[in-house]
């Protein structure tokens, strides 16, 4: 029984959807699930060490002694632009916009799941190090509340960094994508300041974040887009069918035959 025009059609759309680099499969997968897995340990590592050994205590004091003024009143915004609700909110936000530009439900969930799938998990390396946060008694200008939580990493730039390198990856092959990375370059290191310049992180929590999205966020990636999301019927995207080639054999009667005389 052969397919129906309609859903001839409607394949031939699908196929000629250019496949996003957020869904597109992984090069050398297992080398960056062993990545996000080595990134995990050495962090935990660095952290341990950090805690016994607080070797940029001091940097953490000069840099709070920035907070004054209009840069006191900046940090403090940002800090609460991305904390934890506020970037649940961002992030449904901005996925949204992309579920509504693009029309892609995988793409949509693609980008809210690895964002997720890299920002929450940091905080196995919170409870593993259990860093104290910096003393607010030896701080210049201290916040009105420290966060009771442990310090390392910071939630906030693991957060950022992990939305960025999402935005970047999706973008690839866009006229968007440069500007992509710069600005949201630009977002990481400021927030990267801000969360020291508060007070509330040391910078190696700060530069920490960092290095656990770009180590856990390739890993991230193939875990919910390549394992998870194929599991839900309608979240595989229909890949983009090979030629086929002419079968040998008798025709069958519905075809013509044309013969030269």
């Amino acid at each position: 029984m052969r397919p129906s025009t309609s859903s001839l059609l409607v394949a031939s759309r699908r196929s000629r959807r250019r496949r996003n680099a957020l869904l597109a499969p992984s090069e050398h997968p297992a080398t960056k699930l062993v990545v996000g897995l080595a990134t995990i340990v050495f962090l935990i590592s660095a952290g341990l060490a950090l805690r016994a050994a607080p070797i940029d205590a001091d940097l953490s004091r000069a840099m709070n002694g920035w907070h004054i003024n209009g840069l006191g009143q900046v940090t403090a915004l940002v800090y609460d632009l991305f904390s934890p609700v506020p970037a649940i909110v961002i992030t449904v936000i901005v996925t949204s916009i992309v579920w509504a530009l693009s029309g892609r439900m995988a793409l949509a969930i693609a980008f809210a799941g690895t964002i997720a799938l890299t920002w929450i998990p940091s905080d196995i390396v919170k409870i593993a190090v259990g860093r104290p946060r910096p003393d607010a008694t030896l701080l210049p200008h201290p916040v009105a509340q420290m966060p009771v939580d442990p310090s390392y990493p910071s939630g906030h730039v693991a957060f950022v960094t992990a939305l960025v390198l999402a935005l970047v990856l999706m973008l690839k092959g866009t006229r968007w994508h440069r500007p992509a990375i710069v600005l949201g370059t630009i977002a990481v290191v400021v927030v990267v300041f801000s969360v020291a310049i508060l007070g509330v992180h040391y910078p190696t929590d700060a530069l920490a974040s960092v290095g656990w999205a770009l180590g856990v966020f390739p890993a991230a990636r193939i875990v919910w887009v390549r394992m998870l999301m194929p599991l839900v019927p309608f979240l595989r995207e229909v890949p983009r069918p090979e030629p086929a080639e002419a079968a040998p054999g008798p025709r069958s009667h519905g075809d013509v035959e044309t013969h030269e005389g």
